[in-house]
């Protein structure tokens, strides 16, 4: 297996990764304890942000890492 190959699919992987990240920071941000710091202090809960944060910044290194190759 080549090192481009190799390369596809570390960055098809981040993608993938990045994006189910997000969707799971979406499910957590409609749970009871979210709803209610949201309804309190009117921000999403840090463990939310974080999986927003990360899901992004994986997706966009894999989207990165595709088109360089």
């Amino acid at each position: 297996m080549g090192s481009k190959t190799t390369m596809k699919i570390i960055s098809i992987v981040l993608i993938v990764l990045g994006l189910g990240l997000a969707v799971w920071g979406d499910q957590l941000s409609g749970s009871v304890e979210s709803e209610i710091t949201q309804a309190i202090t009117g921000a999403d809960t840090d463990k939310v942000m974080t999986y927003y944060i990360t899901g992004a910044v994986s997706f966009f290194v894999g989207i990165f890492l595709f088109s360089k190759n």
